[in-house]
């Protein structure tokens, strides 16, 4: 599965280790160019002339691009590895926020947000098949740290977007985001540990799995990422419009809650390694469902948004577990079940908002971050299945 001698394996290991340290540089780099993508909505829409409801569709085909990828994305790990699917992704997802920004027609500017989901959403998985390749390397966890450092990335991105933009213009933006992302990938790709499939494993024949375990850990991604991402685009609306809360206070939710999980995934691993993933999805699944309860039924604004903040430590590693689980499990390629479950689980944050929107016109928000605490009551009691995380611990 790699070329890495396993008398490696048993030396002292770094920290950061190299081939740590090359997949990290590509979450760096996927959630840079997402947060660059951030401040750069409003000046896409009005070169464009979008409508709300335009912008709406095409964000809606951003999703699409996203969600028909990660299935492909799983087909072409099984066949040829992460490793080279990834930095195929990676160089292609290099030049599109140029592209983004030049595009000057709407059918155009489809067709190339319907290729940024896309490639955004195979490096996605791709990356995360690599991190599990590691993780097999090394013996120990590191998919959360990898996910804060795309967490970590997004912040960068978005910190820098606006003031390069009003700086320097969009294209010099662009420009400069594309040369620092394309440093990351420099750095990153000798680094990455090689998992070409061979012998028994590259014959396999690929289709999508008939059994139901994928499935199953693709639905605890998918209860997840779904309070995620209602935090992430309800969190300052519930506030300011139903709590009357001062805009520039408005925003503190979700500035809780993004960092203590970013936070929080950076210790993640450690977590894991010493108590094992179905313990660790246990603990972030009870945090969550008190975290969440507190956002919806506590009567003062400080408490709310402390559950904010314990939301966001429970939720940290729910999807890293659940992505190393779903690529360890046996007799199944890696890409394969990741991408089933990076699929549902990215449904949750791509569709259910919207969702959740609507919702929340008939019975305001409260309730349902009181009602999404079940699912991660779900969460809790498919735990169990996150022993696959622990490739070590697998028979």
């Amino acid at each position: 599965m790699t070329d890495t001698p396993l008398a490696e394996t048993s030396r002292p290991r770094r920290y950061m280790s190299p081939h740590r340290l090359g997949v990290s540089l590509l979450f760096l780099m996927n959630g840079f160019y997402m947060g660059s993508w951030a401040p750069k909505i409003p000046v896409f829409a009005e070169k464009l002339g979008l409508s709300e409801g335009e912008l709406g569709l095409m964000i809606l085909v951003f999703g699409v691009g996203s969600i028909l990828a990660m299935p492909m994305t799983g087909i072409f790990n099984a066949r040829f590895g992460s490793t080279s699917v990834v930095r195929a992704a990676a160089l292609m997802f290099l030049p599109s926020l140029i592209l983004i920004t030049v595009v000057n027609s709407i059918w155009l500017a489809v067709i190339v947000i319907f290729f940024f989901g896309g490639l955004m959403a195979a490096m996605d998985v791709s990356m995360n098949a690599n991190t599990v390749a590691v993780e097999k390397v090394e013996h120990r966890a590191i998919m959360s740290s990898c996910h804060a450092f795309w967490s970590l990335g997004g912040l960068l991105g978005a910190g820098l977007g606006g003031f390069l933009i009003s700086a320097i213009g969009p294209l010099g933006h662009a420009i400069a985001a594309t040369v620092l992302a394309g440093i990351f990938l420099v750095a990153s790709f000798p680094r990455l540990v090689a998992d070409t499939p061979d012998g028994e494993e590259k014959h396999q024949k690929i289709r999508l799995p008939m059994t139901p375990l994928p499935w199953l850990i693709g639905v605890v991604a998918l209860f997840s990422m779904i309070p995620e991402g209602a935090v992430t685009d309800w969190s300052a609306l519930y506030l300011h419009d139903e709590l009357g809360i001062d805009i520039a206070w408005a925003g503190f939710g979700y500035a809780a809650f993004q960092l203590s999980m970013t936070t929080m995934r950076f210790a993640g691993d450690l977590v894991r390694d010493r108590l094992g993933g179905v313990t660790t999805m246990r603990i972030c699944a009870v945090l969550s469902v008190i975290g969440l309860l507190l956002a919806g039924l506590a009567p003062t604004t400080p408490i709310i948004i402390i559950g904010f903040a314990i939301a966001g430590l429970g939720i940290s590693n729910m999807v890293p577990i659940a992505f190393s689980a779903a690529g360890n499990l046996p007799g199944m390629a890696p890409g394969i079940g990741l991408s089933v479950t990076t699929t549902l689980g990215y449904s949750g944050i791509l569709v259910a908002p919207s969702a959740i929107g609507f919702l929340a016109e008939h019975t305001g928000f409260a309730p349902i971050f009181v009602g999404l605490s079940l699912l991660h009551v779900i969460v809790f009691l498919l735990a169990p299945l996150m022993r696959y995380a622990d490739r070590d611990k697998v028979g």
